[in-house]
């Protein structure tokens, strides 16, 4: 619940445009996946609770429909107002993407025989067998390496360059 939530809401929310409603929606979503626990097949959990959210909400939505409208003009400035902002998500994208540059930079400074190892386990994220496999040589060489490079930066730059 604690992972999906969010997701949930804003799946519902996205249908319904009334936050009350939409809350009321992802719980009833919760309790709804609780029951169909045992006929979940294993495939993109996600995918799944975001149909059950969509079915649930269109649901409601349709329902909503067939009542009187007893909201007020205006009331739902308030709801965009409360809704939870995703600003700091674009924020830590950004910082994360500017600190990945920089790191970039510095590791096209490092001698060539460190560079290559550097870049492919830090920035494409490879693992060692992975190198092992590109490089032509063994694990234990990859993680020497490493070693080896992590030593070089560590003496070479100010730790306040490469932390």
């Amino acid at each position: 619940m604690n992972h999906y939530s969010q997701h949930v809401f804003h799946t519902a929310y996205s249908v319904l445009r009334d936050a009350k409603e939409a809350e009321d929606a992802s719980q009833e979503v919760f309790i709804q996946v609780y029951k169909a626990l045992p006929q979940y097949r294993s495939e993109g959990f996600k995918t799944w609770i975001t149909r059950i959210t969509l079915n649930k909400a269109i649901d409601m939505k349709r329902k909503l429909s067939r009542k009187p409208p007893e909201q007020l003009p205006g009331e739902h400035d308030e709801v965009l107002d409360k809704l939870p902002s995703r600003d700091e998500d674009v924020v830590s994208l950004l910082i994360h993407k500017e600190r990945r540059e920089e790191l970039r930079e510095k590791i096209e400074q490092l001698p060539d025989n460190h560079r290559e190892i550097i870049t492919a386990f830090y920035l494409d994220e490879k693992n060692y067998e992975q190198i092992a496999t590109e490089l032509n040589v063994t694990v234990k060489t990859v993680e020497s390496k490493l070693y080896r490079a992590r030593q070089w930066i560590r003496k070479s730059w100010k730790e306040e360059e490469w932390k």
